[in-house]
């Protein structure tokens, strides 16, 4: 289990938490930024895991926990393939 910071070595999720008003399209932003900065090789799921079980108890209404919760179901779904492989069979 790695810390917060570590986690979120940015503090934007953190600093997302903070901001009074925030929109959801604006978590969602920052939520990209935040996936991006990841290390290479870290698993996003359970980052996503560990930051939602530390902020979800205290802010459970915020869009933030809301975005870190779709971007958790996402990663759950299975993804189509696309390209040749998608398509039909004659």
């Amino acid at each position: 289990m790695q810390s917060l910071t570590d986690l979120d070595h940015k503090q934007l999720i953190r600093e997302a938490y903070r901001i009074e008003g925030i929109t959801a399209s604006q978590c969602r932003s920052i939520f990209l930024d935040w996936a991006l900065s990841l290390p290479v090789g870290q698993d996003s799921g359970a980052a996503i895991e560990q930051l939602l079980a530390h902020y979800r108890g205290e802010a459970s209404a915020h869009p933030m926990t809301e975005v870190l919760q779709q971007g958790l179901a996402e990663m759950e779904q299975p993804r189509r393939r696309g390209g040749w492989r998608a398509r039909p069979r004659d």
